[in-house]
């Protein structure tokens, strides 16, 4: 029996490599995060689709995934396009919109803690540290913002509050900020602060916990107020 043109369509999506799209996307996030894909420039899918080898179904597939995480613009009869950086505004209001809940995330993180949950988050911890040397700079980089993100998370997790959580997840928060400033600086002194936290996870102590996460916003808020010097 001869398959209609949607059920060719999904049958097309069904069997093709998961891994094609994924490594569009990586490759398309990675140029966003370092800005070689500069904010507000259009994303030409046949350009894209040409430099990867690949069809533009995929490209199509990732741009729709990144359009979802605020990374990329999509106009009518424009198409894509790289979004554009957060303004001094934006990111004033943004880092006070993270010190007025992640801290409070924190202390009751450390009331929920259980050793099965702290290896999780040190499991975290861990690969962001490691840095998967075999990547190039701008990979390493982009790899760090995202799994950054992702520990941030575990903790909001944890915490138990799931307003807090979806309501910072939905933002995007560590994709956009890592995206102002491409540095090493960002990486090396967020792995610091990130082992505070996780001493204070390991103490049980609450309080502490709330401190080390507020001292590590205001931190990350300080070292970024650079990218609009």
């Amino acid at each position: 029996m001869a398959l209609s043109a949607d059920q060719s369509e999904h049958t097309s999506q069904a069997i093709r490599p998961v891994s094609v799209v994924d490594a569009v996307y990586d490759s398309i996030y990675e140029r966003l995060m370092s800005l070689e894909i500069a904010p507000g420039a259009r994303i030409p899918m046949d350009l894209i689709a040409r430099e990867l080898g690949v069809s533009q179904t995929p490209v199509r597939e990732a741009l729709a995934r990144l359009e979802r995480e605020r990374l990329v613009c999509k106009a009518h009869l424009i198409g894509f396009s790289s979004a554009p950086l957060l303004t001094r505004k934006q990111f004033d209001d943004l880092s006070s919109f993270r010190l007025l809940l992640e801290p409070e995330g924190a202390r009751l993180a450390a009331l929920r803690m259980t050793p099965e949950k702290l290896k999780a988050l040190e499991g975290i911890a861990a690969d962001m540290a490691e840095g998967a040397p075999a990547l190039d700079r701008t990979s390493r980089y982009s790899r760090f913002a995202r799994i950054d993100g992702q520990f941030h998370d575990a903790v909001l997790q944890i915490a138990g509050n799931e307003v807090i959580r979806s309501t910072l997840h939905n933002q995007h928060v560590h994709l956009h900020l890592f995206r102002l400033m491409f540095h090493t600086r960002v990486t090396q002194e967020a792995l610091e602060e990130h082992e505070e936290l996780l001493a204070a996870f390991r103490a049980g102590d609450a309080p502490r916990a709330e401190a080390a996460m507020r001292a590590h916003l205001s931190a990350s808020r300080d070292r970024l107020l650079q990218a609009f010097e």
